[in-house]
């Protein structure tokens, strides 16, 4: 057959995503470096260690991202570096960090900064972490330091990170580490307090930089009933249930300013409309069965992630993509990817999912970029070493790095800003009928 070719707008964001913790390395002053020294809460006892050394040498993974073709980078800030201890920020942190950012600047790319990605100071879980007031002012404080001293170099921001997988993972599940105080009866206080935290740095970015978008990355999951015979007739209810708390409730509420019971009530002051674009961050879907939060038993066609991480399921990022249109806003694909050490999975899996964002812009729905999870392989939080996501390989012990095929795909994609036939005949014959038919 003649090449065909899905071409993407001139304007369009291709990058990567990272985060502090999982890149850089030492980062001993934060819970999770303490609760990695625990034995039993990291799966096969890893620890992040130097983790991609970014700490002393980010720069040569950003020429590897300026290699791809990548015109946009979305990385965090370690709070636990910049502020070490309570009302004492740290000048040659922040330094460091406007090298990296310059970094950027210098090969081409956006920073897209997240000020919160799951990791906390030491010395703000001891006072209670996001179950206290107080972080309110703390948080507020992090942020102007933060846009004061890097604002001019960032391009857009992400206040907080899947704030509700850090409030199931923390708060709920023990996954993360552990804070003082556990268990759905904190949970809508927590919530109260991140979205008050939100509103605190977003407000803090418009007083400075008030043309600067900000908004979340939301994590959104496709929630669907387990098939009949497996369960309650009533997992079709609870499978919308669980969605509306999980995917819906966060958003309505920066959407509206209210927050909906039963994980909150009231308006919070200047929640309403504080953001500018939705982020979203896409990995799979999960089966519902009443009475659980959702299963792992994927049905015999299902093609599976490593680790049993998750189902490769590209037409859930039209869906969500879709569903996000209601709050008309812009929209970034701020995180999407796969754990697959072999790399067998990732090339079909960019591909695939690359289509149906590319679906969405063919409607002329804003869908204005998109950072693959991740550049190179890192430390996968409660997972460890164990799942790789990187487009480049890690050996963390001698810091080698090696391109995978998936990564030189997603350099053909950002650099031609289009997918081909000859792309897929090459990387994935198997999915040709489905990208080109015909």
């Amino acid at each position: 057959m003649a090449q065909a070719t899905m071409y993407f707008p001139d304007d369009f964001l291709w990058g990567t995503a990272t985060s502090s913790h999982q890149v850089e390395g030492n980062n001993e002053n934060n819970d999770w470096w303490q609760w990695e020294q625990q034995e039993g809460t990291i799966l096969e006892g890893g620890r992040s260690g130097r983790a991609c050394n970014w700490w002393e040498n980010a720069e040569a993974d950003l020429d590897l991202a300026a290699e791809m073709g990548n015109n946009a980078h979305r990385l965090s800030l370690e709070w636990s570096r910049i502020e070490p201890e309570p009302s004492v920020f740290d000048d040659a942190a922040l330094g460091r960090y406007r090298e990296i950012l310059q970094a950027l600047h210098d090969r081409g790319m956006q920073p897209m900064v997240t000020l919160h990605h799951f990791s906390n100071p030491v010395w703000l879980v001891e006072k209670g972490d996001f179950s206290v007031e107080i972080v309110v002012d703390y948080f507020r404080r992090y942020a102007e330091h933060v846009v004061d001293s890097l604002g001019d170099l960032v391009a857009q921001w992400v206040t907080i990170n899947e704030p509700m997988v850090y409030v199931v993972a923390r708060y709920l599940e023990g996954a993360f580490p552990a804070p003082k105080q556990r268990g759905w009866g904190v949970v809508p206080r927590v919530l109260n307090h991140l979205l008050r935290c939100h509103v605190a740095a977003y407000e803090a970015i418009k007083a400075r930089y008030p043309q600067a978008p900000a908004g979340v990355a939301k994590n959104l999951i496709v929630f669907q009933p387990a098939p009949p015979g497996r369960g309650s007739p009533l997992n079709a209810w609870w499978a919308a249930r669980i969605s509306s708390l999980f995917n819906d409730w966060w958003m309505e509420a920066m959407h509206t300013g209210r927050l909906r019971r039963p994980l909150g009530s009231g308006q919070l002051r200047g929640l309403q409309g504080s953001f500018d674009f939705v982020g979203i961050n896409y990995y799979t879907r999960r089966y519902c069965r009443f009475g659980k939060l959702y299963e792992s038993d994927w049905g015999e066609d299902a093609i599976v992630s490593d680790g049993n991480y998750g189902e490769v399921y590209p037409d859930g990022l039209f869906q969500v993509i879709k569903q996000s249109l209601r709050y008309g806003k812009p929209i970034y694909i701020t995180e999407n990817g796969v754990p697959d050490a072999a790399d067998r999975l990732r090339p079909a899996f960019l591909l695939s999912h690359l289509r149906e964002i590319w679906r969405a812009v063919s409607f002329n729905w804003p869908v204005m970029g998109y950072y693959h999870w991740s550049l190179i392989d890192n430390f996968e939080w409660e997972r460890g070493w164990t799942q790789r996501f990187g487009l480049v390989e890690l050996d963390p012990e001698s810091q080698q790095r090696r391109w995978r095929p998936s990564g030189r795909l997603y350099a053909e994609i950002c650099k031609s800003f289009s997918i081909s036939s000859d792309m897929a005949e090459r990387y994935a014959p198997e999915l040709m009928p489905v990208l080109f038919p015909g």
